[in-house]
């Protein structure tokens, strides 16, 4: 039986290491064509070997961008479109944690950027290659720790000095979610769906950057987290299942649709979140 993903193009965020790598290992050996996107051009053909070997498949390409970079995600995305005729999924699987509020080159608090506005611009950014595409899927990683979340509008990027890492964290996959709902909207009809996902608590290197005095409560939660290769298991099922084709706006743990948190189901801060992010980016809402 073929895959109903097999010779699909599938463009995947954050796929050098962690449920990225194993995603990409595991969507690669089910025929799809794979692009890796990068940060660190040596380890992204690291990546790009290790998918081949594992897969079997030599359909698998490198792409860089650095996501604290508007500019590189632009350049990235303009790159897609001009080599690629298809792009039939979009993983936004990028992430990061900062132990403290760092600024990107566009003085956006580093942790919103990475893992919000990095894939709201590139979704945009590939909307109408997606569509062009259709059937089409866009899927977006976020976190249960989005229950944790908050979207005070006039302290977005904890201008008011009261950042933690798991405030930020936490907000930002909020924003994953508040992100998903919009865009589901936005593509009814048009073929193109939309879903994120929780992939578990997965024992990944996205905490190295944790403060030292939480490293040792890290160490023991560690023993309790799946393999990288389980948590990217829900990618693969919303990336190439028949079972989610033409379902679109939901939020999945362990491959069920579940409800997420209040206020990830508030549409008026979902559409004020879009209208702001869209400024941040200079995008037209």
């Amino acid at each position: 039986m073929t895959e109903p993903i097999s010779g699909k193009t599938v463009l995947i965020t954050g796929a050098t290491s962690g449920i990225g790598l194993e995603a990409s290992a595991k969507l690669a050996g089910m025929g799809a064509e794979l692009v890796l996107v990068a940060r660190d051009r040596a380890r992204g053909e690291a990546a790009v070997a290790a998918v081949k070997r594992r897969s079997g498949s030599r359909a698998v390409a490198l792409m860089r961008c650095d996501f604290t970079s508007l500019a590189q995600i632009r350049a990235l995305a303009a790159d897609v479109v001009a080599s690629r005729p298809k792009l039939h999924i979009l993983v936004n699987n990028a992430g990061s944690v900062s132990p403290s509020r760092v600024l990107t080159e566009d003085g956006i608090e580093r942790t919103f950027a990475v893992n919000h506005l990095g894939p709201f611009l590139l979704t945009n950014l590939l909307l109408d290659l997606l569509r062009r595409s259709a059937p089409a899927r866009v899927v977006t990683v976020a976190s249960a720790a989005h229950r944790q979340g908050d979207m005070p509008f006039d302290d977005l990027q904890f201008e008011s000095g009261r950042y933690g890492i798991m405030r930020a964290y936490a907000r930002s996959k909020l924003a994953n979610i508040l992100f998903t709902a919009v865009l589901a909207r936005r593509l009814a009809g048009t073929g193109v769906t939309a879903n994120c996902l929780h992939p578990g608590a997965v024992a990944t290197n996205i905490w190295s950057h944790a403060p030292w005095y939480t490293r040792p409560l890290l160490a023991v939660a560690k023993l309790f987290m799946i393999s990288a290769e389980k948590g990217a298991d829900t990618i693969v099922y919303l990336a190439a299942s028949p079972e989610v084709e033409g379902l679109t706006g939901g939020y999945y743990e362990k491959d069920q649709r579940v409800l997420p948190s209040a206020i990830a189901q508030d549409e008026t801060i979902a559409k004020r979140l879009w209208e702001r992010s869209a400024a941040l980016v200079g995008l037209h809402s």
